[in-house]
């Protein structure tokens, strides 16, 4: 049970690493007129799942690992 708990947190934080890398680089919003160009974004979201992802990676090296 412990492999299967362990390769589920390393998916699951592969996934949201990947995803927050990909909002924060992918614009949310972009407007172009002519040659003048305006792209928006909002970076708080993926910082958490960035971080998240970053929590759920830690915490599958040290599932099943006894003291």
């Amino acid at each position: 049970m412990n492999k299967s708990i362990k390769t589920v947190l390393l998916v699951v934080g592969v996934a949201l690493l990947g995803y927050g890398i990909y909002t924060m680089i992918a614009p949310e919003a972009s407007i172009s007129i002519g040659e003048f160009g305006i792209e928006a974004q909002d970076n708080t979201n993926a910082y958490i799942t960035i971080a998240l992802g970053i929590v759920a990676l830690i915490a599958s090296v040290f599932v099943g690992k006894k003291a």
